[in-house]
């Protein structure tokens, strides 16, 4: 049978029903609290508890804020109804079991826990504490002094849980914007410190300077005591300091890390993940840390790893403290984000760097040494394997720059080659694999080297010129860096290819320059000779022109004893017959200073000409190639055969009168270039500027001669309005290459 109903027990059930009515109207006051409005939450918990202090007679309470980032109570917000007693002795009464309740996430009773040092101060009361949460997110604390020590009846346990929900909801209600604001001003006094390390990074010009002020940033950011800043070296093996930052650094070690797991930054940067590390004592850190002062103790590190946009490494930043859990997440999150800056910062640094030395290097160097440097800056830059750089010549790519330690081939054509495409579109190219593209022209090349990935962009001064040749990078195996799929990378190529293009231009404007300031030398010069020259043949006229005439005289006069005397009758011959060809002599040899008069001249017939001419011995052969099909050459008959035969008798003196010399045209747009070619021991290539020197002596001249070798034929060749180079290893013969305006040819 039910045990009869006591006047005390009907009486409590009245106080706990007119409560959870009072608080039934305390959630409707709750759902009306707009997010933020934190008097309108005051106003609902002083209702709520005074509702609960009428159910427990003598009762008093109070709600209190919780700050979970602080882990402590916030009493700059505090709702309390009674005779609420906040400290006792100097002592908050409520903090200790307060912060158990929310720890512990249940109600707490001081009389109940005797290990609580405030239950000294609780001698004759109890005190009550319910944890306040909503969403996962820990709130508040309700205290409520029951008065005097009793237990808890079910009926007050039961109004104080409904009184705990709704105090709950009202703090969170109020706690919402607050919240969000508080997150808000977070983000945005991290956005600004973002911000302001991008001013600072992009103020900086050197890397080194770049980098040390990245480092300073994170330290800051972080609140990080020390720091060090590793780059992934050229091979991609390990990480070389290139910065480090801190208090008190006496002995830092700054060595090289390999990228492996046997140290943190080595770990991050082959993982390519972020590492942060509470406590560096705890395996499996505490196995792999690497010192960064052999005299400091760190206890925690946040590394994390410098990615480009197109995945490859560029090095690692790390922030070590002594302090252990130094490093929120939100430290990682923010340190992450100076990283990706970072990267941009220094690839325009490096960027801007290999400008500033190519912009030098156009001033000061000859246009094939800026060509082998921007190759070799490529690969640098875009961490690529190779590059190559290639000019266009008709309808054929030629060679001009290749980084070293690969093969390629010295010609490509322009249809159906892979870098003639990009020439042909006018637009980057690229493949994944140029070992089974088919439009890769040297497949053999690719496999032998393998090679994977390729960028190739066209060769032009800006982007609405034409393209004068292509710019190639390619890498090796399966490294990581896929810098052919980055639009980054596919910008700095083009920078890089807009030099090259001024490089070359540069180097044909220089070259037509020289060409032009050659012209007019020897134009001058053979004005000057020419003077000199006539004047000398009217001298000689008048002294040796005269010995044919005087001996002329004495044979008339004195023929009986010319008669009578035969030895002198033929040294009288003799006389006359010399001074006639030393005076042929001198004027044929000064007929070449006469100005020459431009015509069409068959090549073929010239060269004809030069071997008879030239008087080689038997041990010379000499092979003729497409000379017949040249179209005919802006020049003198007379002054291209000596051209030819000055040129025949240099290989002949070369090969020492054993060897074979070829003679082969082609035609290279609107010029015809001509190929001597000998197989004698070559001509250093120290000497290839020398040797077309006035003063230069390296072999004797040929009798009956001006004997002024290779100078005369670059003198002849500016002349003609043509060009001659030489082509020489120093060891496997020589080529000279005479180039030459075609010209209408009215055969």
């Amino acid at each position: 049978m039910p045990s009869p109903t006591t006047p005390h027990t009907n009486e409590l059930e009245r106080r706990v029903l007119d409560t959870l009515a009072g608080l039934s109207q305390m959630g409707a006051a709750v759902t009306q609290i707009t997010p933020g409005d934190w008097n309108a939450a005051a106003s609902a918990l002083q209702k709520g508890l005074m509702r609960a202090i009428q159910a427990i007679p003598g009762a008093s309470a109070a709600v209190y804020a919780f700050d979970p980032q602080q882990r402590a109570f916030h009493l700059g917000f505090r709702v309390s109804a009674g005779n609420w007693i906040e400290s006792q002795e100097g002592v908050l009464r409520f903090e200790e079991p307060g912060l158990r309740a929310i720890n512990q996430q249940r109600c707490v009773i001081s009389d109940l826990e005797p290990d609580l040092e405030t239950a000294s101060i609780l001698s004759d009361t109890a005190l009550v504490c319910l944890p306040l949460s909503a969403s996962e997110s820990e709130l508040g604390v309700l205290c409520v002094d029951l008065g005097h020590r009793r237990p808890l009846a079910p009926l007050e346990q039961l109004a104080l849980d409904n009184l705990g929900h709704y105090a709950a909801m009202a703090l969170y209600q109020a706690h919402r914007v607050d919240s969000a604001q508080r997150d808000l001003a977070r983000k945005e006094d991290e956005l600004d410190r973002l911000r302001r390390a991008g001013m600072l990074i992009s103020s900086r010009l050197g890397l080194e300077e770049t980098l040390e002020a990245i480092l300073q940033m994170a330290l800051e950011v972080t609140g990080a005591r020390y720091g060090i800043f590793r780059l992934v070296d050229s091979e991609g093996q390990n990480l070389l300091t290139r910065a480090i930052a801190g208090e008190r650094l006496d002995r830092p070690l700054v060595e090289a890390l390999p990228i492996d797991e046997h140290s943190v930054m080595g770990w991050v940067a082959l993982h390519r993940q972020p590492a942060r590390i509470i406590d560096l004592q705890v395996e499996p850190w505490s196995s792999i840390y690497h010192p960064l002062d052999a005299e400091l103790e760190m206890r925690s590190e946040l590394t994390v790893p410098l990615i480009d946009v197109s995945g490859r490494l560029e090095g690692v930043i790390n922030l070590e403290s002594p302090q252990v859990g130094a490093f929120s997440e939100s430290d990682s999150h923010l340190l992450q984000s100076l990283a990706t800056q970072a990267v941009i910062a220094i690839q325009q640094v490096r960027l801007l760097d290999a400008l500033q030395e190519v912009a030098h290097l156009l001033l000061a160097q000859p246009g094939r040494e800026v060509l082998v440097r921007l190759v070799n800056l490529a690969c640098d830059l875009l961490n690529a394997s190779a590059s190559a750089i290639w000019t266009l010549q008709d309808d054929r790519l030629i060679l001009e720059a290749a980084s070293a330690g690969y093969q390629r081939g010295e010609h490509l054509p322009l249809e159906g080659s892979l870098t003639g495409e990009a020439i042909l579109k006018n637009a980057p190219i690229t493949a994944d694999n140029v070992r089974t593209d088919r439009r890769f022209h040297r497949a053999d090349l690719a496999q032998a080297q393998n090679w994977t990935r390729a960028l190739i962009v066209p060769l032009s001064a800006d982007d609405n010129s034409e393209p004068i040749g292509a710019f190639s990078v390619y890498s090796a195996g399966s490294e990581p860096g896929l810098f052919a799929e980055s639009k980054w990378d596919e910008k700095v190529l083009t920078f890089l290819a807009h030099y090259a293009a001024l490089a070359v231009h540069s180097d044909a404007r220089q070259r037509a320059l020289r060409e032009a300031q050659e012209r007019h030398a020897v134009a001058e010069t053979f004005a000057v000779v020419g003077d000199i020259a006539a004047n000398l043949l009217h001298q000689l006229n008048n002294k040796v022109g005269t010995i044919p005439v005087r001996v002329q005289g004495i044979q008339d006069k004195c023929r009986p004893a010319l008669l009578a005397d035969m030895y002198l009758a033929a040294n009288l011959q003799e006389i006359e017959r010399s001074a006639a060809e030393a005076m042929a002599a001198v004027r044929e040899n000064l007929s070449h200073l006469h100005p020459i008069h431009l015509a069409p001249v068959d090549v073929a017939a010239c060269a004809a000409r030069a071997i008879q001419a030239a008087g080689l011995p038997p041990g010379i052969r000499v092979e003729v190639q497409n000379l017949s099909s040249l179209p005919a050459v802006a020049a003198g008959n007379r002054s291209l055969s000596l051209v030819f035969e000055n040129l025949l008798n240099n290989a002949s003196d070369a090969m020492k009168g054993q060897g074979v010399i070829s003679i082969q045209g082609a035609v290279r747009g609107d010029q015809v270039e001509i190929d001597v070619r000998d197989s004698g021991p070559g001509i250093a290539p120290e000497l290839h500027d020398r040797i077309f020197e006035l003063s230069f002596t390296g072999r004797p001249s040929h009798k009956g001669k001006l004997g002024f070798g290779l100078w005369w034929v670059k003198s002849l060749m500016v002349r003609l309005g043509g060009s001659v180079s030489v082509h020489s290893d120093g060891r496997h013969g020589t080529t000279f290459s005479l180039h030459l305006p075609s010209a209408k040819d009215d055969r």
